[in-house]
């Protein structure tokens, strides 16, 4: 049996020098949307069941479509990394880079899919 010590028995067991990266950047985003999820309803919900000329007169102004803009932005970069957090715990082997890798495709895309719409909405 060999004799290992604790530094030895902890090597390679940490976070990679990243975690505190990561901790901060959930958190500032986590920030971010405590303001900005207000400023989305407050500023969406009034125009929920209105007609299309009016929503789109509302949302050419600057305002509103930055802050719907930047909601879909910070939200869609909090997820991918809560996602990425919650595969790296859970999935094992293959599957964890091939999920991990999905989540980041798949929440670019939706984020540059709401950006597009409200560009084509402000423009």
């Amino acid at each position: 049996m060999a004799y290992m010590t604790a530094r030895k028995r902890a090597t390679g067991m940490g976070s990679a020098k990243t975690g505190t990266s990561h901790f901060w950047n959930m958190t500032i985003s986590s920030v971010a949307l405590l303001v900005l999820v207000p400023l989305f309803v407050f500023t969406f919900g009034p125009m929920l069941g209105e007609p299309y000329p009016e929503v789109v007169a509302y949302f050419s102004r600057p305002f509103p479509a930055i802050v719907a803009a930047l909601t879909l932005l910070v939200g869609f970069v909090h997820f991918k990394n809560g996602a990425q957090v919650m595969i790296e715990d859970y999935v094992q082997g293959l599957a964890r880079k091939i999920s991990i890798i999905a989540v980041i495709c798949i929440s670019y895309a939706a984020a540059a899919t709401g950006l597009f719409a409200i560009a084509r909405l402000a423009l």
